[in-house]
């Protein structure tokens, strides 16, 4: 059984309620164990997991955010440095699922966060699994 951090940006406060229920019963169905933090936005998502990697508590992790495109070119900054910084970490051998929803509008996020439907949230969750159980695999 392995130790998850949740590390969510809160913005849109019921998106997010529902990435996080869809996180923690993923985990939770595969026998492991979580905690939640909460970050300003998509962009200190991987900053706070490098600082929480760092103290060897956690055996994976779990972003969790929302961010919604608007007039402005600050959609793709945020979308683009956050999964950049996440994907670094992975690369290092840091297990993470990537659950930072970047979509058109809220309608998208609503369907991709509900655990009912799309359930982006326990996605990430497994996707985190998936990666702690081949770091395991291959002596990490």
């Amino acid at each position: 059984m392995g130790k998850f951090l949740i590390v969510e940006a809160r913005f849109y406060d019921h998106l997010n309620n529902m990435l996080i229920a869809g996180a923690r019963g993923a985990l939770k169905a595969a026998g492991h164990k979580s905690e939640t933090i909460t970050v300003p936005g998509a962009l200190e998502i991987p900053g706070a997991i490098a600082l929480a990697e760092a103290t060897g508590d956690y055996d994976g992790f779990v972003a969790i955010g929302v961010v919604i495109r608007g007039e402005t070119y600050h959609f793709e900054i945020v979308a683009g440095e956050s999964a950049r910084g996440i994907m670094a970490m992975t690369m290092d051998g840091v297990a993470i699922g990537n659950g930072i929803l970047t979509v058109e509008d809220e309608a998208q996020a609503l369907l991709r966060a509900d655990p009912e439907k799309k359930n982006k949230g326990g996605e990430a969750a497994q996707a985190a699994i998936a990666l702690l159980e081949l770091k395991e695999r291959f002596g990490g």
